[in-house]
């Protein structure tokens, strides 16, 4: 079952007309219900960018333990313009991935409960079964990370592995392939665990965090940011 191309330019525009009284409504009420919602656990991830060198065995680690198909991909490493005069060059990384927001936008708007939060966790993730293909949640997502996995027709982004390595009692596949250490996993609700630690001892941002999203992934730059 898929929703319409009509249907699903009516629902598109539904999400951009944040001023319509109903959408607002059921979209405020959801949002409520969330904040009042804690996670036992709250899973996070630090990228530490001063310590990223590029090399993509992240990118690729995830592609191998979750079979993501060719031509998507749950995480990209970005490289900036290059930084400084010739020969004293460099270049800086950044992580694009979902960032398991604790206000997630795409669950609030998908209709058949596909997409969702893990009460239990704080993962964001999408029951394959339930999708529909109708695409509100990639629209919804402002991080662009959400895509249509071209195997099982569904919706896709990373879930911290949460089906694989996760599963295993092992650390997600792109934080245990990384040769620099740039990428930290954890509880946010643990006081003593290692992300805890890293973020008390260290300056960082989140991408888009004036959007009210929570976003749970953070970044620590090479300039100052939030701490």
């Amino acid at each position: 079952m898929s929703c319409s191309r009509r249907n699903f330019l009516l629902g598109s525009g539904a999400l951009i007309m944040t001023t319509g009284v109903a959408g607002t409504a059921v979209l405020s009420s959801k949002r409520a219900l969330a904040s009042q919602q804690v996670s036992a656990i709250s899973y996070g991830m630090v990228h530490d960018e001063t310590s990223c060198i590029g090399c993509s065995a992240c990118t690729e680690a995830c592609r191998e333990v979750n079979k993501v198909p060719e031509g998507v991909s749950r995480l990209e490493i970005t490289q900036s313009e290059p930084v400084g005069e010739y020969p004293e060059i460099s270049y800086r990384f950044q992580r694009i991935s979902c960032q398991h927001c604790d206000n997630p936008p795409c669950v609030y708007v998908c209709p058949t409960g596909a997409a969702y939060k893990d009460e239990t966790t704080g993962i964001v993730d999408i029951h394959k079964n339930k999708c529909v293909g109708c695409g509100y949640c990639i629209a919804a997502c402002p991080y662009q990370v959400r895509f249509f996995n071209p195997v099982d027709k569904s919706a896709d982004k990373c879930n911290f592995c949460r089906d694989t390595n996760l599963a295993r009692g092992k650390l997600p596949a792109c934080v245990d392939s990384c040769p620099t250490q740039a990428l930290i996993f954890g509880d946010l609700n643990d006081p003593s665990s290692e992300i805890n630690k890293v973020l008390a001892t260290n300056s960082f941002y989140r991408d888009k965090k004036h959007l009210g999203t929570k976003p749970k992934l953070f970044k620590i730059p090479h300039s100052s940011g939030e701490a």
